[in-house]
């Protein structure tokens, strides 16, 4: 029982990766940056949001969260999968000026394509659509029997997620977050499919994902409540962080208003 908290995932290609990440951040804010046309400092938040997201992927993908959530717990997956979507991707857009990501704008297909995707029913959907196809039973349990699959699941949660969050925290007016009424209502519409599918977790009478069930058993924790857990982690921290969210949107947007009256 005692290895369990051990066995961290140090797969190459994720070190390479966040590695990778996090160096080509520190280099355009720092040396690379002359090489911007509109550069300007970055500023200490900005670099902490930016880390505390790529910390985030690593807990996510390098601790031994990844280890249980492949082999023994649906809840350690599913807090993964929460830490994937909901927690790196707005930490990243909170951490990354605008002038680091204009240049890709300048490829007339990216900014096509850029403009398309994040509108806001199609970066709805796409997130949505991508998170409940990869809970469907048989999507689960190829994620989990082939390596491939499960990256490319992993990418998908992740580039979705940025989408998701981009209409709340663009960085880049050219590609614009909504107004702050509109916002409010995008986040609370958002917590609905995760609230369901949690409730459905919650509620189902037998174990769903023929892994979980066949799993050894660690931390004392039956298959069935291992799948209540998860259902509970879905609808209550996922919808809470969506909660947080509108709440901060709706402050900052009362206190605009109020100086815009004041100032009148």
């Amino acid at each position: 029982m005692s290895d369990l908290w051990f066995a961290w995932n140090w797969d190459p290609s994720l070190l390479i990766g966040l590695t990778l990440l996090g160096g080509v951040y520190c280099a355009a804010a720092g040396p690379w940056r002359a090489r911007f046309a509109d550069a300007h400092p970055v500023t200490r938040a900005q670099a902490t949001w930016f880390l505390l997201g790529v910390f985030t992927l690593f807990i996510a993908l390098v601790s031994p969260l990844d280890e249980w959530g492949d082999r023994y717990l649906f809840s350690a997956h599913m807090t993964q999968h929460l830490l994937l979507t909901l927690v790196a991707p707005p930490f990243l857009l909170l951490g990354t000026p605008g002038w680091m990501l204009r240049p890709f704008l300048r490829v007339p297909l990216i900014a096509r394509g850029a403009h398309g995707l994040t509108l806001p029913l199609v970066a709805f959907a796409l997130f949505n659509g991508d998170f409940l196809l990869w809970h469907l039973p048989a999507f689960y349990e190829a994620t989990l029997q082939n390596p491939t699959i499960h990256i490319v699941e992993h990418l998908l949660f992740m580039a979705t997620g940025i989408l998701n969050w981009w209409v709340i925290l663009s960085p880049l007016p050219e590609l614009p977050a909504m107004p702050a009424p509109a916002q409010i209502l995008y986040l609370f519409l958002s917590a609905v499919p995760a609230t369901i599918l949690g409730a459905m977790l919650v509620l189902a009478p037998t174990v769903i994902y023929p892994t979980y069930a066949a799993a050894p058993r660690v931390f004392g924790v039956g298959a069935l409540d291992d799948q209540v857990v998860s259902g509970l982690i879905m609808a209550m921290p996922g919808g809470m962080v969506y909660l947080l969210a509108l709440s901060l949107v709706f402050f900052a947007w009362m206190a605009r208003e109020e100086r815009a009256d004041a100032a009148v």
